[in-house]
């Protein structure tokens, strides 16, 4: 190629699952990710809900980037792309596959219209920090495992945990495309390339590369990207600068309560030194004023009369 091409970028990813001309190759990613979860039948009949259109996206009218679409059966899918984390990303992702599944059926609609429906999601950075596995199957469960309603779930795909060198499976040889496309040379594929799907999904690169109104606006979303990327890692700085601040001010605030539970304490003791002096002068006086008491005792009682004194 060219111009060496990412296929993460959103409106190549489009292109390359969204596009009409390559319904087979979106086939083809859903039966590899979702295996037996995909419907039957290796070329399924396929009605895209969102097609991908150059026109408009040569236009830079393209603000939908995900792939939609519906089988034979009735069963949605939707497939995106996020290169960027955020912190309301989980929410995001849950509310999009919530949306999809429940927009299945309008008002006084029966709800035996509702088919599964499956989210999947190609991730750039980690998302599950304490997780090493690199893909993720969420569905509604209970505790022991039982599915509530096999309705679909969300695939996260995390890319940045992916590595493999060898290719077992379809699904790595689609994560190892994502990664790797774009330093790929297209006159000397690997051998793990080598499957009528992987040249397919490169001369959709190919044909970004190629034709210069293509790249151009290739280039126009990548420079978006980046930018995005840019203002995200300055909020992200900002926020931890927030919270630093907010650390330091709890801190302080932490430090100059117990200064003044020290003080508090002290000035207890203090009370207590006084109090308990206070107490023992009150006993001292009390034993000087019995002692004085018992000696006028003394004083008042008659001396005793001589025995011979009396005969």
């Amino acid at each position: 190629m060219r111009h060496p091409i990412d296929p993460k970028v959103d409106c190549v990813f489009k292109a390359l699952l969204g596009a009409e001309s390559n319904r087979d190759l979106l086939t083809h990613f859903l039966n590899a990710i979702l295996g037996a979860e995909s419907c039957p039948g290796p070329l399924p009949r396929w009605r895209s809900c969102n097609p991908y259109n150059e026109k408009e996206f040569l236009d830079d009218k393209l603000t939908v980037v995900d792939v939609k679409a519906r089988d034979a059966t009735g069963q949605l899918y939707q497939v995106e792309v996020q290169l960027l984390n955020h912190r309301d990303l989980p929410a995001r992702i849950l509310y999009g596959w919530a949306d999809l599944y429940s927009a299945q059926i309008k008002e006084g609609e029966s709800f035996r219209k509702l088919r599964p429906t499956y989210a999947i999601w190609l991730l750039g950075q980690t998302l599950l920090e304490d997780d090493p596995d690199y893909a993720h199957e969420f569905r509604l469960r209970d505790p022991h495992g039982r599915v509530f309603l096999d309705h679909g779930g969300i695939w996260l795909l995390e890319l940045s945990k992916f590595a493999a060198d060898a290719v077992e499976t379809e699904q790595q040889r689609w994560l190892k495309f994502f990664n790797e496309a774009e330093c790929l040379d297209e006159d000397a594929l690997p051998a793990w390339m080598q499957t009528q799907e992987m040249r397919r999904a490169m001369n959709t690169l190919k044909a970004f590369s190629e034709k210069e109104h293509a790249y151009h606006a290739y280039q126009a979303r990548q420079d978006y990207l980046r930018e995005q990327q840019s203002i995200q890692l300055e909020f992200d700085d900002l926020r931890a600068e927030v919270e630093q601040a907010r650390a330091d001010a709890e801190h302080e605030r932490a430090a100059k309560e117990q200064e003044r539970a020290a003080k508090e304490q002290e000035r207890t003791a203090k009370e207590q030194a006084r109090a308990d002096a206070e107490q023992e002068r009150a006993a001292k006086d009390d034993a000087l004023a019995e002692i004085e008491r018992l000696k006028r005792l003394l004083a008042d009682q008659p001396e005793p009369s001589d025995p011979e004194t009396r005969s």
